[in-house]
């Protein structure tokens, strides 16, 4: 039930009991948003990327890419594609990027695109079945139609897309008509997320992003009679001139459009790291009470709407794949978020994109120059990296279990990594009743279960497994938990 941005969570005891529990049942109110606003890391993987260390090279990928033909089981893998290129400046942006007006750039791209392809399949051999492929910047939409074709092409001439897969692309509003939607699906995708923001016009003017709600509206209505699966749209609260109230009435807008899913970010202002947050008046950014306020009443309006908090800034509507996926148990994670595809090893190409193959993570080069200078010498562009030991490999099973099930049972990592949970994880349970106490989980003898109002602190309760957490404290590098 939501009322004045209040959210009760339902009890899941016996109708007898109910009542005795419902003094007990906490509330999501902006008080306790604004209790639990503590900076952690996202766990799209654990380690996180700042874990990755220069000694993890090329020759160290090359042989965990050889390690995944052992055996002659080769499960699906999942695809991104990092496509950096922007035709103009968002003032918010902390993405790897960069802003030309010329589209020739993307030639020589693709070019390079192709070697990295034919590098991977050297060593993977051809004919692996992808099961999710995702392009991220950027602008994929940067990219002409003939150049998303010919990058279709030299994935489908070394790979195999599986008939179910989830195949989505990032979609600048600005550089799409129903035309260019209608090609997207011909060349096989099925899900798109469209970057929103917000629908303000004074917010939009400030972050340098204009783009009228009824151009978004009609590209959604497009995709809709072109039968995307699913419509993806991202919303950033904390930006400057917003208000509640004006972000209200995006939120408004955004329920009226109905996309099958929603992300919901929160601005984090770090104009030292981010060069193009300079130019933003940091007079004009709303206070952290605003923010909470907004983030609070987004909660609200989306639930009382009828979607899912899947989890982590992301709802669905019931009947989208993820929402599902959530309510079966199924859902994974992976750098590109939540996903309903099976665990799997994660190719990236591309200028800066960070993959994950068996017990290593890796990233490509940072810049344009050196990673084409890599790939110039028949080279995999990989400058870092990590081979998780099995403390890495035992933390991340717990910690991916309640970020993507909400539950853990003790005796299912005792089997899979031969430990004794309760004593090789002693001083974390510990810390876990102070959590309890909180209302965020129940732990019993055998398991932990994240509670309803839990799943909205989740990171706060994967935090407590991170061992590097533990050990370095200083978390002004990592996002808020909200």
């Amino acid at each position: 039930m939501v009322a004045n941005n209040t959210i009760n969570f339902p009890s899941n005891q016996p109708a007898n009991k109910q009542a005795e529990a419902k003094s007990t049942v906490p509330t999501l109110t902006p008080e306790t948003l604004q209790k639990f606003d503590v900076s952690g890391p996202r766990y799209t993987s654990y380690p996180t990327a700042d874990r990755f260390v220069e000694a993890f090279t090329e020759d160290s990928y090359k042989q965990t890419l050889a390690q995944r033909r052992i055996g002659g089981l080769t499960l699906p893998l999942s695809i991104y594609v990092h496509i950096p290129f922007c035709e103009s400046l968002c003032f918010f942006c902390a993405c790897n990027k960069i802003v030309t007006k010329h589209h020739e750039r993307s030639v020589e791209y693709l070019r390079y695109l192709s070697r990295e392809i034919d590098l991977h399949i050297e060593h993977l051999g051809a004919g692996q079945t992808i099961s999710q492929l995702h392009l991220g910047g950027g602008s994929p939409t940067f990219f002409s139609d003939e150049e998303l074709s010919e990058l279709m092409a030299m994935i489908r001439r070394s790979f195999v897309l599986a008939p179910n897969g989830e195949y989505s692309i990032e979609v600048d509003p600005r550089t799409v008509n129903e035309q260019r939607l209608a090609h997207l699906a011909s060349l096989g995708f099925n899900r798109l997320s469209f970057g929103v923001q917000d629908f303000d016009p004074e917010v939009q003017k400030a972050v340098h992003r204009i783009q009228p709600a009824e151009q978004v509206f009609s590209l959604v209505e497009s995709a809709r009679r072109l039968q995307f699966d699913s419509v993806n749209v991202d919303l950033i609260y904390g930006l400057p001139k917003q208000s509640p109230e004006s972000f209200s009435k995006t939120l408004a807008q955004i329920v009226e459009l109905r996309p099958e899913r929603i992300a919901l970010y929160a601005y984090a202002h770090l104009p030292e790291r981010f060069k193009p947050q300079r130019r933003i008046d940091t007079y004009e950014l709303p206070a952290a009470s605003a923010k909470i306020a907004m983030l609070s009443n987004a909660i609200a309006t989306f639930l009382n709407a009828g979607y899912v908090y899947v989890g982590m800034d992301h709802f669905a509507l019931p009947t989208d794949a993820l929402a599902i996926a959530k309510r079966q148990g199924r859902l994974h994670r992976n750098f590109q978020g939540y996903s309903t595809q099976p665990d799997c090893d994660l190719i990236s190409l591309g200028v800066s994109a960070i993959g994950r193959v068996g017990a290593t993570y890796s990233q490509n080069a940072k810049t344009l120059e050196e990673y084409y200078d890599y790939l110039n010498q028949g080279r995999f562009p990989i400058v870092h990296g990590l081979a998780l030991t099995r403390d890495d490999l035992v933390r991340r099973a717990v910690i991916m279990a309640i970020m993507c099930q909400g539950e853990l049972q003790y005796e299912a990592i005792e089997l899979a990594y031969m430990i004794n949970f309760k004593q090789y994880f002693a001083n974390e349970l510990e810390a876990l009743k102070e959590l309890e106490k909180t209302g965020m989980v129940t732990l019993d003898e055998n398991s932990l279960q994240v509670t309803d109002f839990g799943w909205f602190f989740v990171r706060a309760v994967g935090m407590v497994f991170d061992r590097y957490l533990q050990t370095d404290r200083n978390r002004a590098r990592f996002s808020k938990i909200i």
